[in-house]
């Protein structure tokens, strides 16, 4: 005996008195409200603050000497042009420190200068006063 089906939910087992749940309209809802959004939104003016800025007043040119060491791959050290002995750097530096107290120091090293007169010259430089950390040092084209 067969029995005739009227509903697939009959072969699932499940009842037909169970409601589904339909959600067409609530994404309607959504994509309205998603439209209304994006409408108002380009309306919307954003202010900024207006600043004055006060007039510019010309700076006094201040002269801040720069001190270049150079260490040769030969040994030789020249601060500021001039031939120093490796012993008397230290006093060179203090000089020129005590005479423009807001200079900078830069130190040029050749690729084969040795390493310890490099790091006398930076020692020296950092007696003398100069606490940047790391004083620059940059390659010198001999």
């Amino acid at each position: 005996m067969t029995r005739r089906v009227d509903n697939i939910s009959q072969v699932l087992g499940q009842d037909e008195d169970e409601a589904d749940i339909d959600l067409t309209p609530m994404l309607d809802v959504v994509f309205i409200m998603l439209i209304f959004f994006i409408v108002t939104a380009s309306f919307l003016r954003e202010f900024g603050v207006d600043a004055t800025k006060p007039p510019s007043v010309q700076q006094t040119q201040t002269e801040s000497k720069s001190i270049a060491i150079k260490i040769f791959s030969s040994g030789d050290i020249m601060i500021d042009g001039l031939n120093v002995d490796p012993r008397a750097v230290s006093a060179h530096i203090i000089r020129r420190k005590a005479e423009n107290p807001d200079s900078t120091i830069a130190v040029l090293a050749g690729k084969r200068a040795k390493t310890e007169l490099v790091v006398g010259v930076i020692d020296a430089a950092r007696e003398a006063g100069f606490r940047r950390s790391p004083i620059p040092i940059s390659e010198l084209q001999e």
